[in-house]
């Protein structure tokens, strides 16, 4: 076999004169006027080869057995190509191989998608075709960035102290707010493993074990509706260290990515990053993952409104809801049609409507404005700042309906006016959370992130006595309007982690079912400790400028959870049921 002694796309002028082997994929192969040309390609880029009867008539004669996707050995001398046929748009442009030997090492069928980045092709089709989908550069390019991404996250975390442990995959399931994959014991009939959803337990653990600083690239698995930022099986970088606050893990997290940034995108962003409490953020923008690349805020005009003659926004304060408004720069110009457009997407979000006033030089236009005062006017024109050309966006309603649909409409007006700065990246960390939430359906306390995150000290009298006023000592990554990572401070006295389950309504039998190795732990020296996970395959989405997480894996599912190359998930066999002690009942 002719074995590589040059990747194609390492063959440059440098190289002129000698002779070169290449191993790589038929890109195209192109007749000339009796000269053959072929675009050999490997992961390392791509090289034209010149077939010449005149040079070589049997590399010319085996040329014209080769076709598209055939796997070759290359045998040949680099030469300069003629000015008028450089091409400058590759790195190997300025050079080509002729060819003295060529050896075909496999054949291919015609290929079932085009392999350049030119063409289109369903998802379907390339998740079917993985491995040819991976052939072409964009993916070469997105795994190679994946690796590097790793590489360098494992260098910092090395020359930080943590050290690297791997934690079961097979485990028990735990309360983590999602459904978990469960695996059946054939050695224990009736008893089930799951799979992690995170390493949460574990990884406290270790500090009780007193490793001080750990990290772990791992793969977690939640089973539960997916979109395209969210997979069933998932990679985060897991970390967790003892004695610390979270300032100290925030640090960290900051001084990693920007390492991370510089050395991978040659990008500088700028330490510290911002934080806003998680109320504030609700405020401001509508939603606890603010998008930051656009400076559109939020502003509460309840007061401005309780004595109004619009009765709609009157009566709302009087119920005691609140009314919002939006300003927005330049947004005088949008048409009847989007801003019908906006109200229908207001209504959607369980609005009544949306209310608008656009800002002309000379006057104000809506059927809003004939209704308000002069003062309310220059009240309104000062708290939200309006200018000529501007539009004033409201809605009223009850706070959590309104934050939710004014943070949605602030996203939408912000990229059909090309406000969103697409090329930046904004990160900011999102604290004081509410340690509880209520469901009303069930009737219980649940909580916002996991039940082993630690309560503020200042609000710890109020654990039992009022919980919903209770803040957490969490804190969440946010990156361009996306969660990418998120943490706390961890409990680590049992008497607290035993209040907490309490609140949640855990039961003293589920506790010393589901949780006394734990509660031990933590009664034998746990030290004060917190960390944090970031999500891998997010994070390289939205660096490398995706829209779906599914460009960042090697071989991911569908938006059903199957795998069209492997047809998983499969049925299995009877027999592999009978020894599982299953049977399988049609819902």
């Amino acid at each position: 076999m002719l074995k590589r002694t040059l990747y194609c796309g390492q063959v440059v002028e440098t190289f002129e004169g000698n002779e070169v082997i290449l191993n790589g994929w038929v890109e195209n192969v192109r007749d000339h006027g009796g000269v053959l040309f072929i675009d050999l390609r490997d992961r390392k880029g791509v090289v034209q080869v010149v077939l010449n009867p005149e040079f070589s008539p049997a590399a010319y004669t085996m040329g014209h057995e080769v076709r598209d996707e055939y796997v070759l050995g290359v045998r040949g001398i680099v030469r300069l190509r003629p000015e008028d046929s450089i091409n400058p748009a590759v790195a190997t442009g300025r050079v080509e191989v002729f060819a003295q030997e060529i050896e075909i090492l496999n054949k291919s069928l015609t290929p079932p998608m085009a392999l350049d980045d030119r063409s289109e092709v369903g998802d379907m089709v390339r998740l079917r075709y993985r491995y040819l989908d991976l052939r072409r550069p964009s993916m070469q390019h997105n795994l190679a960035f994946r690796s590097m991404v790793l590489a360098v996250m494992r260098q910092f975390l090395q020359q930080e102290d943590f050290v690297e442990v791997e934690t079961p995959v097979l485990t028990r399931s735990t309360p983590e707010g999602a459904r978990d994959f469960l695996v059946p014991s054939r050695l224990n009939p009736g008893q089930f493993y799951a799979l992690p959803q995170s390493p949460q337990i574990f990884k406290q653990l270790l500090m009780v074990a007193g490793l001080e600083r750990y990290y772990q690239v791992v793969k977690c698995f939640r089973d539960e509706d997916l979109r395209a930022d969210r997979q069933p099986e998932f990679t985060q970088l897991d970390m967790e260290m003892s004695f610390v606050e979270e300032s100290d893990v925030i640090d960290i997290i900051e001084r990693l990515l920007a390492r991370l940034f510089q050395e991978v995108m040659h990008v500088e962003l700028k330490l510290p990053f911002q934080r806003i409490p998680f109320a504030q953020a609700m405020d401001r923008f509508g939603t606890d993952k603010p998008d930051l690349r656009c400076n559109l805020e939020i502003k509460d005009l309840s007061d401005l409104f309780k004595t109004s003659s619009f009765t709609p926004f009157q009566k709302t304060t009087e119920e005691g809801g609140v009314i919002k408004g939006l300003r927005v720069p330049g947004g005088a110009q949008l048409s009847k049609r989007e801003l019908e457009e906006l109200i229908a997407l207001a209504i959607k979000c369980g609005a009544g409507g949306l209310s608008w006033i656009k800002i002309r030089e000379s006057d104000w236009q809506s059927p809003l404005v004939k209704l308000l005062t002069p003062s309310e006017k220059e009240a309104l024109a000062a708290r939200l700042e309006l200018e000529p050309g501007d539009i004033a966006l409201f809605v009223a309603g009850n706070p959590s309906m309104v934050r939710e649909c004014m943070g949605t409409v602030r996203l939408e007006i912000a990229h059909r006016l090309n406000l969103i700065r697409e090329d930046s990246f904004h990160f900011c960390w999102i604290t004081d959370f509410p340690l509880f939430g209520f469901d009303p359906e069930l009737n219980c306390y649940e909580s916002v992130h996991h039940p082993f995150t630690s309560p503020r000290e200042e609000d710890m009298d109020m654990l039992i006595s009022d919980p919903l006023k209770v803040r957490a000592r969490a804190y969440d990554l946010v990156l361009n309007g996306n969660e990418v990572g998120g943490g706390s401070i961890r409990i680590h006295q049992s008497d607290i982690q035993e209040k907490v389950f309490e609140v949640l309504s855990v039961t003293s039998e589920e506790l010393r079912k589901e949780f006394f190795f734990l509660l031990e732990a933590l009664r034998l020296g746990a030290p004060p400790h917190g960390g944090i996970a970031l999500g891998v395959d997010r994070l390289l989405m939205i660096m490398l400028g995706k829209d779906s997480i599914r460009e960042v894996i090697a071989f991911p599912k569908t938006q059903k959870g199957g795998c069209p190359l492997t047809h998983a998930p499969a049925p299995v066999t009877g027999l592999q049921l009978n020894e599982l002690g299953i049977r399988v009942v049609k819902r």
